[in-house]
């Protein structure tokens, strides 16, 4: 493979010279090999032709990725090129850019700030038992799936609001959705009605299931009395205004709320998993976390810590990018309009300029340090930040608590387990295997009566 030679100051950063389908190919293949060489040839900037992308350069350098972030939302954006928001609709945050955007944004927020977050709290520990109930003692396990219950109940309970026949109803069609749909992102192809049988069809089917019960669910609110006292997202956003007076459309809501359940259903399960196996081979830092969650007066500052160091070491999307609308300056380079730029989260986060001994997990890197907005970006950045953010760093914090009052948990030699890729989010290959005790005086309940299963694909 040939590789063309050092650009210019002031113009596209270097890469390989190869064609564009075979880039796209071997990203697919080999992702991390063909980013990792091409770094090492190049350095913190580079250009890469990337599946549905297209031209892209990629960025791993703190300075830039400032750059990047702060830069005017009519510059750089996102929802334009962005596949899930093709998937999940125009209604989606992940669709929109500038000034929409922004007011979709603003409506969001309150719904995971302040004394609303504080009552879902409740919910998630409930859910947390729930599950836990039911776990194996002295056999491995992977905690994934059980984790992707929870998440999954605790956002249909506190985003959607739901209920008996609704909960279950969307407890059965919203998981085999979300990963068909993950899993679609860089396959636009398949995305395409082909016929009884193919993925596009699955998708659409499952995408009608969704808006007939979302539906039904608006209608059930709009006729409830009590709307006003309810305080799920779902319910929020019914009675949310914008600037001009006008309510949300029940084509954003349905959006909206699928949005929410993408961004924080998969991946804080996917964080948690990946929790289990890092505290499973540190047990340094297990018996530490154990002795605060089992002290009722320690609080969870080192229990944080280890969430933000899982999510530096383990992130489960690895990238988030823009997209130019003009010639854009980034360094010595400038980055041509029509262009994809790509933050390199995981490059950074496992670069020893920005982490003394990055392949080390240290959940004592952020005690009483508050992680740097441009180097520690598992929630990306920006006006685009998460939204969520701080709803997934409570929720893993409740479930963690759960965990580790309730069992022992076994550490281990064996080493680490593989990245696996689903589609968007980066998971334990073995789904974050683990071997529990109960601990005494924590013996296990019966679950709590349900009229709903949860289906995790």
């Amino acid at each position: 493979m040939s590789v063309a030679s050092q650009t210019p100051a002031g113009r596209l950063p270097p890469g390989v010279k190869a064609p564009p389908f075979m880039q796209a190919a071997l990203f697919l293949l080999y992702r991390d090999k063909l980013l990792t060489r091409t770094r090492r040839r190049f350095g913190d900037v580079f250009t890469v032709n990337l599946p549905v992308f297209g031209k892209s350069v990629i960025v791993a350098r703190p300075d830039l990725v400032k750059r990047v972030f702060t830069a005017p939302g009519d510059v750089l954006v996102f929802g334009e090129i962005s596949p899930l928001g093709d998937l999940i609709g125009p209604g989606s945050l992940f669709s929109m850019d500038g000034e929409q955007h922004l007011r979709e944004r603003r409506l969001i927020l309150p719904a995971f700030h302040g004394e609303r977050m504080k009552g879902y709290e409740a919910i998630i520990e409930a859910e947390a038992q729930r599950e836990m109930a039911a776990w194996p003692e002295g056999q491995s396990f992977p905690t994934m799936p059980g984790f992707m219950r929870i998440t999954l109940n605790s956002i249909l309970r506190t985003v959607f609001g739901a209920q008996a026949k609704d909960l279950a109803d969307l407890a059965e069609v919203l998981p085999p959705l979300v990963t068909l749909a993950s899993r679609l992102t860089l396959l636009p192809l398949l995305r395409r009605d082909l016929g009884p049988g193919s993925p596009g069809r699955k998708l659409k089917r499952l995408r009608e299931r969704y808006d007939s019960i979302i539906d039904r669910m608006i209608d059930a609110g709009l006729a409830d009395p009590d709307l006003d006292e309810r305080d799920d997202v779902m319910s929020m956003l019914l009675r949310a205004h914008y600037d001009d007076g006008s309510s949300m459309s029940r084509g954003a809501i349905k959006d909206e709320l699928l949005t929410l359940l993408a961004a924080g259903h998969e991946t804080t399960a996917t964080s948690l998993a990946w929790a289990v196996e890092r505290l499973r081979r540190n047990p340094w830092i297990l018996r530490r976390l154990v002795a605060e969650a089992r002290d009722e007066s320690a609080g969870n500052t080192l229990r944080m810590a280890t969430i933000q160091e899982v999510q530096r070491c383990r992130p489960v999307i690895p990238a988030t990018g823009r997209h130019a609308l003009e010639d854009f300056p980034l360094g010595e380079w400038v980055v041509p309009k029509g262009h994809h730029i790509v933050v390199a989260a995981r490059m950074i986060h496992h670069d020893p300029r920005f982490f003394e001994l990055p392949l080390q997990f240290q959940p004592d890197r952020f005690l009483g340090v508050k992680p740097d907005t441009y180097t520690w970006v598992p929630f990306g950045g920006g006006l685009r930040r998460c939204p969520g953010a701080a709803f997934a760093h409570m929720e893993m914090d409740v479930v963690l608590r759960v965990l580790l009052r309730s069992f022992d948990l076994e550490s281990t030699d064996a080493e680490g387990e593989a990245w696996k890729d689903r589609g968007v989010a980066f998971a334990p290959g073995d789904g974050g295997l683990a071997v529990l005790s109960r601990r005494p005086g924590a013996a296990a309940a019966a679950p709590a009566a349900s009229d709903y299963v949860a289906a995790v694909a």
